[in-house]
């Protein structure tokens, strides 16, 4: 049997845990490594871009989150094998790292300078990359990104609205998105309540 190892931060969130969710979807074996962020300062000169998520197949590592979304999904049964629905999944897929890169730029800041980042975020960036993967939303059905089915793409929309709305953004209001994308909340609260993601976040209060 190959053996997985998924290695990244001991958070609920970030870029790994719809890699996470995938294989708890798909019910299939992994080692769960998780480096407390000190640990991560002591070895990231060890990794191939100094980054995390990383994955270990049979001892081999590979990198870069989205091709680990691609990758788990295919094993999980949550990516598209259709040409245009793939293209559709790999389209939320990045608009959620554009996500993830503004909201990076703002991470360090303290005081005055966060706040003003962060309400700057909202009015502009923010915006404009929740509104569109609202359009994707819509393309997809309502329900899904793609394929009319859950896919990884709708993880990773999942883990991000999710984070946006947990409160632990300073500065971010946590109705923000319910204010600007209805739809997009509700697709949030419909993904957390499957079964296997409940039982998921259900361990990790333990």
């Amino acid at each position: 049997m190959t053996h997985y190892k998924l290695t990244y931060f001991d958070i609920d969130g970030g870029r790994a845990e719809s890699i996470r969710l995938a294989f708890h979807i798909g019910d299939i074996p992994f080692e769960d490594e998780r480096w407390a962020f000190p640990e991560f300062g002591q070895k990231r000169g060890t990794l191939r871009f100094n980054a995390l998520p990383v994955m270990t197949i049979d001892g081999a590592q590979v990198t870069q989150s989205n091709a680990l979304n691609r990758y788990v999904g295919r094993l999980a049964g949550l990516y598209p094998q259709d040409a245009l629905q793939a293209l559709y999944c790999d389209e939320a897929l990045d608009a959620v790292e554009d996500i993830g890169h503004q909201l990076g730029r703002t991470f360090g800041l303290k005081g005055d300078a966060m706040r003003d980042a962060r309400e700057a975020l909202v009015k502009g960036p923010l915006t404009c990359l929740l509104k569109g993967l609202d359009q994707l939303l819509t393309r997809g059905g309502g329900q899904y990104f793609a394929d009319e089915r859950l896919t990884v793409a709708d993880l990773k929309v999942f883990v991000q609205v999710r984070a946006l709305t947990a409160g632990y953004l300073d500065h971010i209001p946590t109705t923000f998105v319910q204010e600007l994308t209805p739809a997009l909340a509700a697709h949030c609260a419909r993904i957390g309540e499957h079964p296997r993601i409940a039982a998921y976040y259900a361990s990790r209060k333990r």
